[in-house]
């Protein structure tokens, strides 16, 4: 009975992990203001400033949210918070897909 419940659980946990997929398609829409500091392929053209391309998509959603709930505050956090303000829970998991997705 215990390796049913496991196998319903960790189931249950690979679905909802997909259900939670951004679009990457829309992704690629939304990204194009992300493209003036992180580049259009998502390698950064300001020195300092991070590259996107291939990050880890939950990475990506969790520092974004982070500057939207202004938890991160150093450096140039301000620009950051201020993108990440005007961007919707879909929109960052789709933009999290879109820098993921690429190789």
């Amino acid at each position: 009975m215990k390796k049913i419940t496991l196998g319903l659980v960790l189931g249950f946990g690979l679905l909802s992990g997909n259900a939670l997929a951004g679009d990457v398609a829309a992704g690629q829409a939304k990204a194009a203001i992300c493209a003036a500091c992180h580049g259009a392929d998502g390698i950064a053209v300001i020195p300092g400033y991070p590259n996107l391309k291939g990050q880890n998509e939950q990475y990506l959603v969790s520092s974004i949210n982070a500057y939207k709930t202004k938890q991160r505050n150093g450096g140039l956090a301000a620009v950051m918070q201020a993108q990440a303000s005007m961007l919707s829970d879909e929109d960052i998991a789709n933009l999290a897909a879109y820098y993921a997705s690429l190789k």
